[in-house]
């Protein structure tokens, strides 16, 4: 095995202080055992907790983020998402690259021009296994 990539919500040290509400993400599945498979590995995160029909998945001790909860239902995903997951990185190739590898699916690249208020931004969206959308995004410099 080789070195694991680190969660990307590492850099929300801070949330605790903006957040005081405890946030927990839930993604509706048909295979659970799938979507568990991919997702710690995407994340870098851990089995929680874990009951016939859901899994909860946190990051590990030295990192921080919101959990995870992977929800076994029986209808198929229809749409596209309303609202979806997206994370920083320093190296957008890579983790796309990596992301596919572990079975997330390209659908399209984008961009923001920068402003007085935000930077460039570039991103990639994806699908996991399940065709969940997923953006992964790095700032220009």
């Amino acid at each position: 095995m080789g070195t694991r990539s680190p969660g990307p919500f590492t850099s929300l040290s801070w949330l605790p202080t903006l957040c005081p509400v405890p946030l927990s993400i839930s993604l509706d599945c048909n295979d659970l055992e799938a979507q568990c498979a991919f997702w710690t590995a995407a994340l870098g995160y851990e089995i929680a907790e874990r009951a016939p029909e859901h899994v909860a998945l946190a990051p590990t001790a030295s990192d921080h983020g919101p959990r995870l909860y992977l929800n076994r239902v029986p209808e198929p995903k229809t749409v596209k998402n309303r609202m979806h997951l997206d994370w920083d990185v320093d190296d957008i190739e890579a983790e796309s690259k990596r992301l596919a590898r572990l079975g997330a699916e390209y659908v399209h690249r984008d961009s923001l021009t920068a402003t007085a208020q935000a930077p460039a931004v570039e991103w990639i969206t994806m699908r996991d296994p399940e065709g969940n959308e997923f953006c992964v995004e790095q700032v220009l410099a």
